[in-house]
């Protein structure tokens, strides 16, 4: 049993390799470095209603987008957790977490191995977001059109699905070594909670009975 994980990944990235080339290809959107690479797969706009897709935790346990209907949902897209910039990125939002309210979720997706994601997050201490893997089906790489092509990575992005499950929001970050807009997307994800605050009543100050 224990290595039914690794034949899991093995078939599936066969499978992948043999339908890479029938993935629409996108040329001019993101670069790494000086030099623009080819993303992989469909891309979404703003309005389109958001892709389901399938990734796994840390033990395998396969996760959809459809799990999470009925809440705003952001995704943290990073190239690999074990890299500068991706590391910071995730554990920013895994700070920002417990800030939001509980109809708000957040999501960082990468195609680094479940294993390699659960060393990570002991690690750096990052418990708070759920971070996923899609390096069993890619699906979601092909999907949001994210996949980098000869390198096998997701390039570096911010998505946020409305209650409605659709995209509110979008970022490809131009350049892979270059943070996202952490601020913006904050602001955009919170502003789409239903949780609303509760008002605060002032008490009217008793009348002064020194004049009785």
């Amino acid at each position: 049993m224990s290595k039914l994980p690794t034949f899991i990944l093995l078939s599936s990235l066969f499978t992948f390799a043999a339908s890479a080339e029938e993935l629409t290809e996108t040329t001019n959107l993101v670069m790494a470095g000086n030099k623009y690479v080819t993303l992989l797969g469909n891309q979404v706009n703003l309005g389109d209603i958001a892709p389901d897709f399938k990734v796994v935790t840390e033990s395998f346990s396969p996760v959809t987008l459809a799990e999470f209907k009925n809440k705003a949902v952001l995704i943290s897209v990073v190239p690999s957790l074990d890299t500068g910039v991706c590391s910071i990125q995730t554990k920013r939002f895994n700070e920002e977490v417990t800030n939001l309210p509980e109809d708000l979720v957040m999501l960082t997706i990468s195609n680094d191995l479940p294993f390699a994601q659960k060393r990570f997050c002991k690690t750096e201490k990052v418990d708070n977001i759920k971070v996923l893997s899609d390096a069993v089906w890619r699906n979601f790489g092909q999907n949001y059109g994210l996949l980098i092509k000869d390198m096998g990575l997701l390039t570096r992005a911010i998505f946020i699905i409305d209650t409605d499950g659709k995209i509110a929001y979008k970022e490809l970050v131009s350049n892979i070594s270059q943070h996202p807009d952490y601020d913006t997307a904050l602001a955009k994800l919170k502003s789409l909670s239903q949780k609303v605050p509760p008002v605060q009543v002032e008490t009217a100050p008793e009348a002064d009975k020194s004049a009785d």
